[in-house]
């Protein structure tokens, strides 16, 4: 394959939003993957071994009762925090407000997405934890994958496919979904995630080959590594609707979403029309005992094979847009997964 027409200039990453993955020169050796990278904490060995004593408390649980067993012991623990957590509901309550303003959302009708979205999250994060002790296999069968021939059919180009993920819902499966299922996979990620986040991940890399085949970069990186992983064909992964200040550094954008406007970063997306990448947005679904939606839906952006790369700011703004109104359409159907509060 013929090296890109536009190489990026050697300054700093000045737009990415996402969750990427991690750069292979940390993946060669046990050691290699121990090693903290610079700007990143080590985990503690106070945490290291919470973080375990509760993971062996969660397998414990499923290998006696089943992921079905577990998955009831979630939901039980996440209507708890349903009654006893009245700040966090009431947060949750004023953003289904924003998303349904136009009334149509009746009393109990709310109380149940509330109980639904505590109970998911406490779900997910169960799931989370002992996900690298399941056998591939089992872990795929709770995978349905809708829309893949979109992604297939962008791949099919040679110029690379940008993801365009969200922090709604499980969005940080998607990577190891997607590599699990067999694609070479990139993402972008904030190098100040906390230390259960980067405990996790350790334990992917360690478990499964595919995760370590990832390359994983920084938002606040060079941009180098991201114009590579398009040029290898790669499916490139970022959330950019952050939800807090991430640097004067990092380029955003306007865009009108739930009634209000928020900036989100601009950075992989203008990398991607570099070069001349399919844009497809695309979400994580949790489902009850454990299930979930991989969904990619039709590009936003797909640019013919001679059509030279576009990048101005009224091209930005609209794909931006676009992507706005697809996460806000993907909550109004799910709004259990508004990730927010």
């Amino acid at each position: 394959m013929g090296k890109l027409m536009i190489q990026p200039a050697p300054t700093q990453m000045d737009a990415v939003g996402i969750e990427p993955l991690t750069p292979r020169t940390a993946l060669e050796s046990p050691a290699a993957r121990d090693e903290v990278r610079p700007g990143e904490r080590r985990v503690s060995t106070f945490s290291r071994l919470k973080f375990e004593f509760v993971r062996g408390f969660l397998w414990a649980i499923a290998r006696g009762f089943s992921l079905r067993g577990l998955y009831l012991f979630g939901t039980f623990f996440g209507t708890l925090e349903y009654l006893v957590n009245f700040k966090r509901r009431a947060r949750y309550r004023g953003e289904l407000r924003k998303l349904f303003s136009e009334g149509r959302l009746t009393p109990s009708r709310e109380k149940r997405i509330i109980r639904s979205y505590f109970c998911r999250t406490r779900c997910d994060k169960l799931f989370y934890l002992i996900f690298d002790k399941l056998p591939k296999e089992k872990i795929l069968h709770r995978v349905r994958f809708h829309g893949r021939e979109n992604l297939d059919a962008a791949l099919l180009r040679e110029r690379g496919v940008f993801v365009m993920l969200s922090h709604v819902g499980s969005h940080h499966v998607a990577a190891l979904l997607m590599a699990l299922l067999g694609y070479k996979c990139a993402g972008v990620r904030d190098r100040n995630e906390g230390p259960l986040r980067r405990f996790i991940q350790d334990k992917y890399l360690k478990t499964f080959p595919e995760y370590a085949s990832m390359r994983m970069l920084y938002a606040d990186s060079f941009p180098r590594d991201i114009f590579r992983c398009f040029n290898e064909n790669r499916v490139v992964g970022a959330a950019l609707d952050v939800g807090r200040f991430r640097g004067s550094t990092l380029r955003s954008v306007p865009v009108r979403i739930f009634g209000e406007t928020r900036e989100f970063l601009t950075g992989t997306l203008q990398v991607a029309l570099r070069c001349r990448a399919t844009i497809c947005p695309a979400f994580v679904v949790s489902r009850p005992n454990f299930y979930f939606r991989l969904i990619v839906h039709p590009p936003i952006y797909s640019p013919p094979a001679d059509q030279q790369p576009i990048e101005n700011q009224e091209l930005i703004a609209e794909l931006m847009q676009k992507y706005a109104d697809g996460i806000e359409q993907h909550v109004r159907e799910h709004p259990d997964h508004l990730s927010r509060a």
